[in-house]
């Protein structure tokens, strides 16, 4: 048995969140004007884009905190009104509540039974404070929604020709929406390069969704 220790984002988080920082990013490099952009639009739009993701960065950091901290309290009163209630169909109820929707359909009385038991015989403890790790899961989740930031400003800093930034930011857009694909793919234990097509594929809609709705 591994004793290796989980990461504090599973790789659902660590893909989301490079997403929706990519996505944000692509929302201004694209609705840049390669007619017009001098040097001065260019850097207005590549400190917007970053300003943009270290607040959406923060948002969905804090966000992030507050659900764990809200899973924690849901878990105490789980346990609080198994203890307080006698009725076992209930209490069975409430566990299936909690269960995956695969899971629970194949859970049966006994399989639940078990369970509460389990719980009712554990400590009766307080919610958990918040500690170490959710604050690193905080840090990476900020990281992650800002550092996806660069790849696609970053040909603007180094390239003088605005077009020619802008189609290899757009690659690079699409090479890393396609690597998030790929590793939900292959998570979800399914086709990883099917996977990294259809992000690839849904990404560019929703940036043209967004510059057309005006993000």
């Amino acid at each position: 048995m591994s004793n290796e220790k989980p990461s504090v984002l599973d790789p659902v988080d660590r893909a989301s969140e490079v997403v929706f920082g990519l996505l944000m990013a692509v929302t201004f490099t694209g609705s840049i004007s390669v007619a017009a952009a001098g040097q001065e639009e260019v850097h207005k739009m590549m400190a917007a884009a970053l300003g943009c993701n270290l607040a959406w960065g923060l948002a969905d950091a804090v966000m992030y905190l507050v659900g764990i901290a809200v899973e924690r309290l849901r878990g105490a009163a789980l346990l609080a009104r198994l203890r307080a209630t006698t009725d076992t169909p209930a209490a069975h109820a409430l566990i299936a509540a909690t269960l995956p929707p695969r899971i629970a359909d194949v859970a049966d009385s006994d399989a639940l039974e078990l369970l509460r038991q389990r719980l009712l015989s554990s400590r009766d403890t307080p919610a958990r404070a918040l500690g170490r790790d959710d604050f690193l899961g905080a840090l990476g989740v900020f990281l992650l929604v800002v550092l996806a930031t660069f790849p696609v400003v970053i040909p603007f800093a180094v390239l003088d020709s605005t077009a020619l930034a802008l189609r290899v930011s757009n690659a690079v857009a699409l090479v890393t929406l396609f690597a998030a694909g790929w590793t939900l793919g292959r998570y979800a234990g399914t086709h990883a390069w099917l996977g990294g097509a259809v992000m690839a594929a849904l990404g560019t809609v929703l940036i043209g969704v967004i510059i057309a709705l005006g993000g």
